[in-house]
């Protein structure tokens, strides 16, 4: 009796420990049918990959897209072309690793680490996490103000409430959700597609910004501040965020497997890969629309706002678009309207995937857990705040004003992501390329292994690269010589801090696999 009582409590209590599997009341909750043909196991499969993709096609991508298009054409094409390659290859990785090993990213990080150190990444994926959710804030609440005219600060405050959506979501069950996210994806995606095909892009030249050229990475040619390269740090950080490996690995592990059948683990994969794959496809595309946008849509450098206010208000001023059918169009209300809803859905659909990683990594990293409403609740208030400040503080301003100062923030808080991203990506790359913890079979292949070494050595230097700017961004448009000087010892600092926080995550993860290995070979030997 003594034991049902407390047992009960622990049950009623808000923060729980948490030490078992991910996402344990979704983990391998889905039957998977055997013996299907291909695309019915494929469909079965599906879902995972559209919760992912979610993250590379949210409002944070928005403007960086748009804003490149105008000021160089296609050039930046090869930029969103590789972006996706690579997130592909990442994704594929995190999938795997949850798969095989039975453990989310921030759960193996943790399992291979000292606790001091799994506590550091852990509010450092934290603070990642809410600068995600500061760009949904200002999209959604800015969408609600564009659609219903709702006054900035209570639209801000209604995004809160997109709680009680979480709390409906998590009573209907994994798959309906999954579902859902798949028809908010092509909300976005109808949108796009109906405005650029409107603007009759030049498709030659869109296949042509396919390639990589010197000049897509040059510093020389500068276009209302911004170069090629500020440009492609811009939608390359942008693009690849830290949070959808942790969510990957987690998710990935909904379908029910057989784990003593290497069969069935290697099946899992594979289709965990094809999922993946289709749907950052669908995510390449709506970035590549976003870019083509900003090129066909708009006459060249007609855009002068790039914020979410300044685009929406350019799809409906006639002066400012290409072609006479997107003029007739305009006049309706309906392009800008359409762009509004698909802000509202991309908003949305963060929402569900931001919850759902914040969990992952709660219960990862320092074993605790809270309600999914709670877990959002805490997380969207901090959100809120700098977003309330910034709106407060401009409200006697003009309205430019106020939509720089928004758009500045939005962009800011990605500074956290680039700060974050290689403390996700390195563990991902050497656990999945030891024999320890994915054996002969799973472990990366050759081609596998240097492409992702390229991949996460590349993205690490280039948001080490852009740091200096992106520290800059804080001080405004116009900065003085003082502030130059002062953000580019504050990136040095910080560059410093990121290379010494790499060293000691590195040793600690060899000298965890190191135990791990010399375990597994003394648990064989006792069984010879």
């Amino acid at each position: 009796m003594n034991k049902e009582n407390a047992s009960s409590g622990q049950k009623h209590k808000l923060i729980q420990y948490a030490n078992g599997p991910s996402l344990e009341e979704i983990n391998g909750s889905i039957e998977v049918p055997k013996n299907l043909n291909f695309w019915k196991t494929l469909f079965a499969y599906s879902g995972p990959g559209a919760l992912v993709a979610v993250g590379y096609m949210d409002p944070g991508n928005w403007s960086t897209s748009i804003t490149g298009g105008q000021n160089y054409q296609y050039m930046l094409m090869s930029v969103i072309l590789i972006s996706s390659l690579i997130a592909m290859l990442l994704q594929y990785m995190a999938a795997k690793l949850g798969i095989v090993s039975q453990m989310d990213l921030a759960q193996a990080i943790r399992a291979r680490t000292s606790k001091s150190l799994g506590i550091v990444l852990w509010i450092l994926t934290e603070f990642a996490i809410m600068a995600t959710d500061i760009a949904e804030v200002i999209g959604a609440a800015i969408a609600l103000y564009l659609l219903f005219g709702i006054p900035l600060v209570v639209a801000v405050f209604i995004t809160v409430f997109d709680v009680l959506v979480l709390l409906l979501l998590t009573k209907i069950g994994f798959r309906k959700i999954e579902a859902i996210v798949v028809c908010l994806i092509l909300v976005i995606l109808f949108v796009f597609v109906y405005q650029v095909a409107l603007s009759n892009p030049d498709w030659g030249g869109v296949i042509k910004g396919l390639v990589p050229t010197a000049a897509t990475f040059s510093t020389s040619k500068s276009v209302a501040g911004m170069t090629p390269l500020s440009g492609s740090l811009g939608i390359i950080g942008a693009t690849v965020m830290p949070h959808n490996l942790y969510l990957h690995s987690a998710i990935s592990q909904t379908r029910k497997i057989d784990h003593k059948d290497e069969n069935d683990v290697a099946r899992t994969v594979k289709f965990a890969a094809w999922d993946s794959n289709i749907q950052l496809t669908f995510a390449f595309v709506v970035n590549a629309l976003l870019l083509i946008m900003g090129v066909a849509v708009f006459k060249s450098g007609a855009v002068k706002d790039p914020s979410f206010f300044g685009l929406y208000e350019a799809l409906s001023n006639t002066s400012m678009l290409s072609n006479g059918i997107l003029i007739g169009v305009a006049k309706s209300g309906l392009l800008s309207a359409l762009f509004a809803i698909a802000l509202l859905a991309s908003g949305q659909n963060s929402t569900i995937t931001g919850t759902l990683t914040g969990q992952v990594i709660m219960e990862g990293f320092v074993h605790m857990r809270m309600p999914l409403w709670l877990r959002r609740l805490v997380t969207r208030l901090i959100s809120v705040i700098p977003v309330l400040i910034c709106v407060m503080l401009t409200s006697g301003k003009s309205a430019i004003d106020e939509h720089t100062a928004l758009n500045n923030l939005m962009n800011n808080s990605q500074v956290f992501l680039a700060f974050a991203l290689p403390f996700s990506m390195l563990p991902l790359l050497m656990m999945t390329d030891s024999k320890v913890e994915m054996g002969n079979r799973f472990k990366n292949s050759l081609v596998v292994k240097v492409l992702g070494w390229l991949s996460v050595i590349g993205l690490t230097v280039l948001n080490m690269i852009g740091l200096p700017d992106a520290i800059l961004g804080f001080f405004g448009a116009n900065p003085t010589a003082g502030e130059q000087t002062l953000s580019t010892i504050i990136a040095y600092v910080l560059v410093a801090a990121i290379l010494a926080l790499l060293i000691w995550t590195v040793y600690d993860l060899r000298r965890g696999n190191q135990r791990y290995a010399a375990q597994q070979a003394a648990l064989a030997k006792d069984g010879e």
